[in-house]
């Protein structure tokens, strides 16, 4: 098929080329948007390869499946992250270095992407998704953010908001983007973190670290200053607080989360209890059989 050797095109010019390839999937919906045109065999290779991690798929907003998605796979407690900002900042380097550890300079015009991967918050697996979104554009009445962006806003346990030091307008955008993320989460304080991105070009530095430490402390949120390009820590930490805060605003007052789901085993499949009886009635005929012989 023409795709496969499109696919096979690019695996092996990636080789050539030094980059290692991850293990990934792709899910039918990229996120909590509008579903997105159909790309073509050979672009939707190169976006598979691009993007060099898990893809998941997310339930529609208002259905069933997205009114029980505090759990994960597995019966594990799902935090939901958003990444927002505006144009060129970095925020889908920024992810892509969270999951992957890697950085790849260039990408293409973001679609809005979901990801997900596992971490361990003080000795419990959670399953993260961080929902990757298009960039904020800023007019004179203010922020211009779509209906697919709220809707991101609106699914998300916790947010980051990035701007990116070499672009002062980016840094601006960050308090009026705070009160809009809080202002789609009434009645509630949405976990927020701060990232300044691209630390190493400082020869075109446009806000200082001191600006983004004060903003980020007046907004009541952590504040991080990272080089995607050069370091993965600082980014991880970011993530990471983030994980903490929800996972501990997730977890009932008063009810110890480890203990309670220790003595709580996980239901089941049904089918997997067939299929076990089924086995263990195979193996006794068998058994049965050799002895008579």
């Amino acid at each position: 098929m023409p795709w496969l050797l499109a696919l096979s095109a690019v695996m092996a010019n990636k080789h050539k080329k030094g980059f290692s390839l991850a293990l990934f999937t792709l899910s039918p919906h990229p996120g909590p948007g509008p579903v997105p045109r159909a790309e073509a065999p050979a672009e939707a290779a190169m976006r598979l390869i691009q993007n060099m991690c898990t893809i998941a798929e997310y339930p529609a907003p208002g259905s069933v499946a997205a009114a029980d998605c505090c759990l994960g796979a597995a019966g594990r407690r799902l935090v939901k992250i958003a990444v927002v900002g505006a144009s060129g900042v970095g925020k889908t380097a920024l992810v892509v270095r969270f999951l992957t550890k890697r950085f790849i300079g260039d990408y293409e015009r973001n679609a809005g992407n979901l990801y997900t991967r596992q971490v361990q918050i003080e000795g419990e697996t959670l399953a993260i998704q961080v929902q990757d979104t298009p960039g904020i554009q800023v007019h004179e009445n203010g922020l211009s953010c779509t209906e697919q962006l709220n809707r991101c806003i609106r699914w998300a346990d916790a947010v980051v908001i990035v701007f990116s030091i070499t672009d002062y307008k980016s840094y601006e955008l960050t308090g009026p983007l705070h009160q809009h993320v809080q202002q789609l989460h009434p009645g509630t304080r949405l976990p927020v973190v701060v990232v300044a991105n691209k630390a190493d070009l400082l020869h075109i530095r446009q806000v200082d670290p001191q600006l983004g430490l004060q903003l980020a402390s007046m907004l009541g949120c952590s504040f991080y200053e990272v080089s995607v390009s050069e370091n993965d820590n600082d980014v991880y930490s970011a993530f990471h607080v983030l994980c903490k805060e929800v996972s501990h605003k997730q977890q009932p007052s008063g009810t110890p989360e480890k203990r309670r789901t220790s003595l709580i085993p996980r239901p089941k499949s049904p089918n997997m209890q067939d299929l076990k009886r089924r086995f263990k009635q195979a193996l006794s005929a068998k058994v049965r059989t050799v002895t008579s012989v």
